[in-house]
């Protein structure tokens, strides 16, 4: 399978910080990138954005709206989850790369890493997903990990989905594994399980029970 890095785009140039406004607004106009990266001395400064240049006065250069630039970035040698967080958190469809010196390098596209991804084992794999919540202190990917292999679960990946300040949510893929075991185990460790599943022995005898309590109501 491709490395994440060979996604990153060199097809266009950065933005050098002394071109006009104007010519950087025809620029936007042609392609539907929602930021790009603008270098001074060759040195990446941050991105400018498609819709806050729309305000520019059109004779000035990108310069004089340095204080206006955003300085996201991923890493030459970021992980694919770490590049999707920075799409995410920025809300752009674009994302300059940088390797450890900081020298500018390229961007990535938010289509090319979506495709990427579709290729990942998370993806491309099946299995069955189970979403968990605990509180944000009480716990630990390499206990959830554990708690899946103990029961003969095979994992082939899980990630943060959701948190706040007091709780996070994990959701994790399995390819093998008896589920309601797994699921029955987290419960065990104190783990809320926010999916739905048909082979949950615990809430097809909730169910049951609360069946028989109304109809004990009832009669």
């Amino acid at each position: 399978m491709a490395e994440i890095a060979d996604y990153i785009n060199t097809d266009f140039k950065a933005i050098d910080s002394h071109e006009t406004i104007a010519a950087v607004r025809d620029f936007f106009a042609e392609l539907n990138f929602s930021h790009f990266p603008v270098i001074d001395d060759d040195i990446y400064i941050g991105s400018i954005s498609s819709d806050d240049i729309e305000t520019f006065d059109s004779d000035k250069k990108v310069i004089d709206y340095k204080y206006t630039l955003e300085g996201f970035f991923a890493r030459t040698d970021s992980i694919w989850l770490e590049v999707l967080e920075v799409f995410a958190k920025n809300h752009s469809n674009l994302i300059p790369v940088l390797d450890e010196n900081n020298n500018y390098v390229g961007y990535y596209e938010i289509e090319d890493i979506m495709s990427f991804f579709h290729h990942t084992t998370f993806l491309k794999e099946q299995g069955k997903i189970i979403i968990v919540k605990k509180g944000v202190l009480d716990y630990s990917m390499s206990q959830i990990t554990q708690i899946v292999e103990s029961n003969n679960g095979k994992l082939l990946g899980l990630f943060i989905s959701d948190s706040d300040i007091d709780s996070v949510e994990v959701t994790i893929k399995i390819s093998s594994g008896a589920l309601n075991e797994i699921v029955q185990t987290f419960r065990r460790y104190n783990y809320e399980i926010i999916s739905e599943h048909n082979e949950d022995n615990y809430i097809t005898n909730l169910k049951e029970r609360a069946d028989y309590l109304d109809r004990y109501l009832n009669m």
